[in-house]
């Protein structure tokens, strides 16, 4: 048994990227790491100060059923659908979550100790549908450091500024082209705004951008090895990181505009930029890749437990790994264009399918859950 002084000390290298201005959430949740006191024991020990949930994560945890027989008798006997099963049990979830991780919110004002929950992936290209969900799930955890996560699509811009302007903190997820991530400053700095307009407090609203990262590597890479030049081999595993390098570039001269500076007088909170999907896909890599090479001061990283365990053991944190590596970016990334290597295609099929895949996670989780209340004698149609 590893104590918590033991588990700390071994924790170096997240304590130099929590140091370095780098907060870092765990990008996963169970009823079950809820319940065994783990959640906790990693704000302890890890620097664990902050939550991200998603419906593969949630078709994960409900799935397997484990932790959930009591509510899933329970809301059987109650005879529910069985999309109000999954909603209560996804929200009971980040509820506890939130609770766990009050402490971090109220030290830091708001900025961490955030649990984040997505809508309705089926909603993903419908606005109004989304707005009126956000507004739900917001209502159904009733905690003030929840984050409610909208999906980078076009239908999903409008809806980030609606529900912003209500005061209400969003994670906006799914974003991998520079163009999209402006977009998405653009609808944050709108909402606050309308916020703004209605008389609230903008000190009160918070959000983070989920830039996705491995994926980008992976669907490039695989391009790359096709065509199998020296200088296409040369390439892989660059292009991500260029990717968000220059996206945390963006989100520098978004933040010290003029448009901005009205706005950060009122006490406005900047869109920190999110590191997402950084646990590496290709074996090849170090495993703290996508942690070691993007350290920037007011970004957050979300890992997955291994990535998050790797950083801990054999973590390379030097510094900023990103400010001074903008010119080297954008020459990658237009090296991989001159390979034919179409920048804009692969990020808007990357958009296309991070929707489909959450889209068959959820299914997948009502199906579970369909089956786990009719073995229970309820008709869940």
């Amino acid at each position: 048994m590893i104590t918590v002084t033991e588990a700390t000390a071994s924790a170096g290298a997240l304590k130099r990227l929590s140091d370095e201005g780098v907060s870092i959430w765990l990008d996963d949740l169970s009823r079950r790491r809820i319940e065994s006191g783990n959640l906790a024991e990693l704000v302890a020990t890890r620097y664990v100060v902050g939550v991200t949930t998603n419906p593969s994560i949630f078709q994960a945890a409900i799935g397997s059923g484990e932790g959930y027989e009591a509510q899933l008798a329970d809301l059987a006997v109650r005879g529910v659908t069985v999309d109000e099963a999954v909603r209560m049990m996804t929200t009971a979830d980040v509820r506890a979550a939130a609770d766990i991780l009050r402490p971090v919110y109220d030290a830091t004002g708001g900025r961490d100790g955030r649990v984040s929950i997505e809508v309705d992936p089926r909603l993903a290209h419908d606005t109004t549908a989304t707005v009126a969900e956000a507004r739900q799930l917001a209502w159904l955890v009733d905690r003030p450091n929840v984050m409610i996560k909208i999906p980078a699509t076009k239908a999903g811009l409008p809806a980030i500024t609606e529900v912003i302007g209500a005061g209400i903190s969003v994670n906006v997820t799914l974003i991998f082209s520079l163009e999209r991530y402006r977009e998405v400053m653009d609808a944050y700095v709108a909402g606050l705004e309308k916020a703004q307009a209605a008389g609230l407090d903008l000190s009160a609203v918070h959000s983070v951008a989920s830039f996705f990262v491995s994926r980008v590597d992976a669907e490039i890479d695989k391009r790359l090895t096709l065509l199998g030049t020296d200088e296409a081999l040369a390439l892989k595993g660059r292009a991500a990181l260029a990717n968000a390098r220059l996206a945390y570039e963006a989100y520098e001269q978004v933040f010290a505009g003029a448009r901005w500076q009205a706005l950060g007088g009122a006490r406005a909170n900047r869109q920190r930029p999110l590191w997402a999907s950084t646990g590496v896909k290709d074996p090849a890599y170090k495993d703290t890749l996508y942690v070691d090479e993007l350290v920037a001061p007011g970004t957050v990283n979300t890992m997955p437990e291994a990535t998050l365990n790797a950083v801990a053991d054999h973590g390379d944190v030097q510094g900023d790994t990103v400010t001074g590596g903008y010119v080297q970016a954008r020459a990658d990334l237009a090296a991989v264009e001159r390979l034919g290597i179409p920048y804009d295609e692969v990020v808007r099929q990357l958009e296309n399918e991070g929707v489909a895949k959450f889209e068959v996670a959820w299914q997948d989780l009502l199906d579970a859950v369909t089956k786990s209340l009719n073995n229970k004698g309820v008709d869940a149609e």
